[in-house]
This record gives structure tokens, C-alpha cells and sequence, in this order.
């Protein structure tokens, strides 16, 4: 049994050492690594754009009043330009005691309240962005930031875009599996990283003071830039 028992152990040793061998003397794949880009420009679509008003009164009541007036009127502004109710968004009022230190009585004095809240729009017409602002700052705005242009078609441009720099990375390797006289192979590895896209803004100085210029004079969008990197890993194989 003892003898049995040590055979089999050697002859598994010895065939573990052969395939040891085998793996040792098996040939290391070659392959080549290489990168790809890509950049697709689009015409942007549609604008997001925060309307913001602020009221500063000694009466909380006065400011609060003050402040949900021109929203009323903001409102009633989109609905005059049509834009649909589900792309805007009267965000919470927001209060803000103001207090002044008195250095000779060593204590606070209440100074008024600042009330604030913000009117978000995302705008599917550009046509619509120049007399938005404009009309906005008519009816009280007077918090106003750059419009943020987008695409609605963010998703599929991103995708593109990781499409042609797949493309871009293949080419690269079938350049320099020609330079090295093998053919290319199956890709082994692919990894993508988009950049997300460069989105333009609506450049606006000063512009509560520009706001009575004439909407295609004042805002002039320009492109959207979605681009893409991909790391590759391709085989060589032998012969042309």
C-alpha cells in the first residue's frame, strides 16, 4: 500500500513538472497597445437658466411679498411664452436675518430680513432664451447667471463619440501591426473614458445691463464638443 501511495505521488510530480515545463517554455503572446480619440460637435438644444430674486425689507412680510410678486409675475411669463409647466420650477423660499452689531450696547441689532428664491427653466427653444431674460429682468429678476446650454441628445453624442475613438484605436493598431510585418488580431482589452462634453455658455457681461439689447444680438450660442479616449490591447499574429 505504502509503495502504491509513493508511486502515485511521484508520477503526479513528474507529470506537474512537465507541464511546468510546457508552460515555461510556451511562447508569451504578442500584442500591441495602443489608444484612440474622438470628438463630435453638435448644435446645442436646449438651456437651463436660474432666475433668482432677492428683496431686502426691515418686515419679513414686506420682503416675503415683495419676493413671491415677481415669481407670480416669472411665472405667468413662461406660461406666456409657452414653455411647458414641467420645465419650471419655483424652488423654496429662502430667509435671512440681517443683523448689525451695536458696539455700545455690545449686542445685535435686527437690521431687516433678505428673502430669496430661484425660478429654474429648462428651455427647449432657443429662440425663446433672449426674451425670457429680458423680460425676466422687466418683471423684477435680478439675480441672473449664464444660461447653461445642453443637447438632448447627450447620450447618444457620448456614445458616438466612444464609438469613433474605437474605430480610431483599431486603426492605430492595424497601422503598426503592418509596420511590424504580423497581422492584428482579437482585441484583448478595451477600456473607454469619456470627457464629457464642453458645453457653451450664453456669455452674458454684465448682464442685467444687456438685457434690453436685442435677443440675436446679445446671446449667440455656439457648439457643443463631446470627445472620448479608449485604451486597446490587440494580438499580433504572424505573417502578412
Amino acid at each position: 500500500m505504502t509503495n502504491h501511495f509513493f508511486g502515485r505521488v511521484c508520477l503526479g510530480a513528474i507529470l506537474l513538472g512537465c507541464a511546468g515545463v510546457a508552460l515555461a517554455d510556451e511562447p508569451r503572446p504578442r500584442t500591441v497597445s495602443v489608444t484612440g480619440t474622438a470628438e463630435i460637435a453638435a448644435e446645442p438644444d436646449l438651456a437651463r437658466l436660474s432666475l433668482g430674486v432677492e428683496s431686502r425689507q426691515p418686515s419679513m412680510a414686506d420682503a416675503r411679498a415683495a419676493v413671491a410678486a415677481t415669481v407670480d409675475r416669472v411665472l405667468a411669463l413662461a406660461r406666456d411664452l409657452k414653455i411647458d409647466p414641467k420645465h419650471v420650477n419655483a424652488t423654496r423660499v429662502q430667509v435671512q436675518p440681517e443683523y448689525s452689531w451695536n458696539e455700545k450696547d455690545r449686542k445685535r441689532v435686527l437690521l431687516g430680513y433678505l428673502v430669496s428664491r430661484q425660478v429654474e427653466v429648462e428651455l427647449r427653444d432657443l429662440e425663446k432664451l433672449g426674451p425670457l431674460i429680458e423680460r425676466a429682468v422687466d418683471a423684477g429678476v435680478n439675480q441672473l447667471g449664464d444660461p447653461m446650454l445642453d443637447s438632448s441628445r447627450r447620450k447618444d453624442l457620448e456614445r458616438e463619440a466612444m464609438s469613433k475613438a474605437v474605430e480610431d484605436a483599431r486603426l492605430n493598431a492595424e497601422s503598426l501591426a503592418r509596420a511590424a510585418g504580423v497581422k492584428l488580431g482579437a482585441v484583448r482589452n478595451l477600456s473607454a473614458a469619456g470627457n464629457g462634453p464642453v458645453i457653451p455658455l450664453y456669455r452674458m457681461k454684465g448682464a442685467m445691463a444687456e438685457a434690453a439689447m436685442a435677443p440675436d444680438q446679445t446671446y449667440r450660442p455656439g457648439e457643443m464638443k463631446f470627445s472620448a479616449n479608449v485604451s486597446a490591447e490587440y494580438d499580433l499574429l504572424a505573417g502578412q
